[in-house]
């Protein structure tokens, strides 16, 4: 029996050794790995849904302004509301001055110009990119600091751009192609 436990270890080393093994491991996932992976997908890198810039890819300012029956959002709306969030959440993580705000939330989805759609969009992406250059820059105290507001906005990102999608279908401008038939 000693004998057999031994020829298995030895066998299961050896193969976790060999270099087909090893070059099929990925590095243990750390905070910023994670951090980084989901600012990413909720931004520009599809993976298990639709990231942001996706959601809005295409889409018109007349497109963006639609707001369908009952109590939705537009797309452009919805878009206006994780730019001014994420701004918002990037001040506060970089230390800097925020912009007065009363507080009311339904502000952060009315306030959407579809005039300005396409400035929307590009601060979005931009914030975004600053997001993601702020989680690699961070020191590991600072990173440990500031990883549940960098999680919520993730999952605030996710779920909002699940709407954008939905709208985007009531209305008959997602094209299936892009990633949610």
């Amino acid at each position: 029996m000693k004998h057999s436990i031994a020829v298995i270890v030895v066998a299961l080393a050896v193969a976790f050794s060999s270099p087909c093994y090893a070059q099929n491991q990925q590095k243990p996932a750390t905070l910023r790995s994670i951090l980084m992976h989901e600012l990413v997908t909720t931004h520009n890198k599809a993976d298990w849904f639709v990231p942001i810039d996706v959601a809005v890819d295409g889409l018109t300012a007349e497109q963006a302004n639609w707001q369908p029956k009952g109590d939705l959002h537009s797309a452009g709306q919805l878009t206006y509301h994780l730019l001014f969030w994420n701004r918002r959440a990037l001040q506060q993580l970089k230390g800097e001055k925020q912009e007065k705000f009363s507080g009311n939330n339904d502000e952060t989805f009315t306030n959407f110009d579809d005039k300005q759609w396409s400035d929307t969009v590009k601060q979005l992406d931009e914030v975004m990119t600053d997001l993601e250059k702020l989680v690699q820059s961070a020191d590991d105290k600072k990173l440990a600091e500031i990883a549940p507001t960098i999680a919520n906005i993730c999952t605030h990102n996710a779920y909002h751009v699940g709407q954008i999608v939905y709208v985007r279908k009531l209305q008959g401008s997602w094209n299936p192609e892009k990633g949610v038939k």
